[in-house]
């Protein structure tokens, strides 16, 4: 009982789905595709039912999916015809077990188990410089940079890519020179390499030469990683705990989205993990505790301090802590597998302006053919036109002598009617001249009447149109002449206006003057009456001061005959001031008055100014 296989990997794409698990079905797929392959011994193109059913229990076990038999048995029927199924393979595998398929299975594991199906029957180890288990790598990264087409192969572009990496991972120096002869192999052959053949080309060292075992195998396991396990980088490092807070070396490998720490770089003891996700972040630290080149991951729940060996590894760990932080963050895939994807796009891009390229040429040489189907036609048809036209010219070239024949009898026949003709025009001539001078003296004498007649209709309208000007310009005069009037009344009655205020104005200014003649005088009066009291006031200074003489004398005679001689004066007549210097002039009443009489003469003085 057997079941075709080529009816199921030729859809792949489109039995996947645009799902998140879409990638990883691709890989999938590749592995089951080497492992079907090799359960066709015959090559004939169909595989046993019960081979089937342990491929398909396998697969089962390893990717951790509930196993149906009884579904297998129903999709498989047998009819009378023979085979097992018409369907083939592929629908049951997507249906009952692909699609059941998560994220939660080893890989690896899966592929070892396909790899174990598949490799002996397809290449011989003995003669190989690599193990076994290089040549699984291999076979892994095969089915990762291969195209998702069924055969699977691996273009020249992905190859040469391949085996830079792995150069570069064994510290060797690229032969372009020689991977370009290997090229040309290939184009020569107009194929490319299976994933057998890829294994051969490495395991024979052909782009290896000078390398031992251990560094090639040291190479594939370090290009596996990077491209299969995503290991974006990996080293010793020192870790602080979180309980005894002491230093430890250990074994860092940095994933897409995890950090995982083991004992050794044989990853046998492997001693936690760092889970990051989109909300961790990585900082520099300064040195302390005897430590430096320190740094720290942050995650949600916990922090990690590390020290790493110098300040280079130091800022290349940090580069690619943040660059899967930023992944995440982005939502996007590993950068080998963004980067296969990019190379895909470009070399689909570059086929698709290859075709538009190579049907562009196509057109342009089905439309050079047809120009040179059309040339040679043309060139037929010129050679016609040329037959053609040797016959026309000499049958132009005789009828050209007939009628040169004809024309030489025509002309003479004609200078015979020219001559007489010539005579007759003479002859009209002389008359036309005449006719022709009386008509130019009739044209002169109609000239001059038309003009005589202009110069009348001028004057008459030069005469309308100044006996039209006379009447504006008497309209205007009488209209200036109105105008001029109103201006005249209004002239009249600003002057009436004007007189009548300039002798309001004047007795105004009449009484203003007279106000301030009487003002004068008495501002004369004031100034009379200032002086007046000035010279009063002098006066009684005057008088003052020899007063204050006289008791000044006195009190010295006074005071020189004190207790010998006593003045006798007159007796009082009333209330008498006294002052420093004896008794007043005047007494209280008198001066009351002259106070009275001078605030009287002052106030005035004010009210008249």
């Amino acid at each position: 009982m057997c079941v075709r296989k080529s009816c199921s990997f030729t859809l792949t794409s489109s039995a996947l789905g645009a799902t998140n698990m879409g990638l990883l079905r691709d890989e999938l797929l590749k592995s089951i595709w080497h492992a079907f392959t090799a359960l066709d011994v015959d090559q004939s193109g169909k595989v046993s039912k019960s081979q089937l059913k342990v491929l398909s229990h396998n697969l089962c076990t390893v990717m951790k999916v509930p196993h149906d038999p009884v579904a297998l048995e129903e999709h498989f029927k047998d009819d009378d015809e023979g085979p097992v199924s018409n369907q083939g393979y592929m629908p049951y595998l997507n249906r009952f077990i692909l699609d059941k398929v998560r994220d939660n299975f080893d890989i690896l594991e899966f592929n070892n188990v396909c790899w174990t199906l598949c490799f002996k029957k397809n290449i011989n180890m003995s003669h190989l410089l690599i193990s076994n288990d290089d040549a699984f790598k291999v076979w892994c990264i095969f089915n990762f940079l291969s195209e998702d087409r069924y055969p699977l192969v691996i273009i020249t572009e992905e190859i040469e890519y391949f085996l830079r990496k792995l150069m570069e991972a064994m510290g060797g120096i690229w032969n372009q020179e020689r991977f370009d002869d290997y090229k040309l192999m290939l184009n020569r052959k107009q194929q490319c390499p299976s994933a057998w053949e890829l294994i051969e080309l490495v395991g024979m060292g052909h782009f290896s030469k000078g390398m031992n075992r251990q560094t090639l195998s040291m190479g594939i396991s370090e290009v596996f990683q990077e491209l299969i396990l995503d290991v974006l980088r990996q080293g010793y490092m020192m870790k602080k705990g979180h309980k005894r807070k002491n230093w430890t070396e250990r074994w860092f490998v940095l994933g897409p989205n995890s950090m995982s720490y083991y004992v050794s770089e044989d990853l046998t003891d492997k001693k936690g993990e760092i889970l990051l996700d989109r909300n961790c972040c990585v900082e520099s630290l300064p040195d302390k505790e005897g430590k430096k080149c320190l740094f720290i991951v942050k995650c949600s729940d916990k922090s990690f301090e590390i020290s790493a060996s110098d300040k280079k590894r130091k800022q290349e760990w940090i580069q690619a802590i943040q660059t899967c932080i930023q992944l995440l963050r982005l939502g996007l895939p590993s950068p080998h597998r963004e980067a296969r994807l990019r190379r895909r796009e470009l070399r689909q891009k570059q086929q698709a302006e290859q075709g538009e390229l190579e049907e562009r040429m196509r057109l342009l040489q089905i439309a050079n053919e047809n120009k040179h189907r059309q040339l040679e036609s043309m060139t037929k048809k010129l050679e016609e036109a040329v037959a053609t036209a040797t016959l026309e010219e000499q049958r132009r070239k005789q009828t050209q002598t007939d009628l040169q024949d004809r024309y030489r009898t025509d002309l003479e026949r004609e200078k015979m009617v020219r001559q007489q003709m010539e005579e007759q025009v003479a002859q009209k001539s002389s008359e036309l001249e005449q006719y022709l001078q009386r008509v130019r003296e009739l044209e002169d004498m109609y000239h001059r009447l038309e003009d005589a007649l202009e110069d009348e209709r001028q004057a008459r309208q030069d005469e309308e149109t100044m006996r039209k000007l006379q009447t504006r310009l008497l309209e205007e005069e009488s209209a200036k002449r109105a105008e001029l009037e109103q201006i005249h009344l209004q002239q009249q009655r600003a002057i009436s206006q004007t007189q009548a205020e300039k002798q309001e104005l004047e007795s105004d200014r009449l009484a203003k003057e007279m106000a301030l003649q009487a003002a004068m005088l008495q501002l004369e009066s004031l100034e009379r009456e200032r002086h007046g009291a000035l010279e009063q006031y002098e006066e009684v200074r005057m008088k003052l001061e020899q007063a204050a003489n006289k008791t000044k004398s006195w009190k010295d005679k006074v005071a020189k005959h004190e207790g010998l001689v006593r003045l006798i004066q007159p007796g009082d007549k009333g209330p008498q001031r006294m002052t420093n210097w004896g008794p007043a002039a005047f007494t209280d009443t008198e001066l009351d008055l002259r106070k009275k009489s001078w605030q009287e003469r002052k106030n005035h003085n004010q009210s008249s100014q």
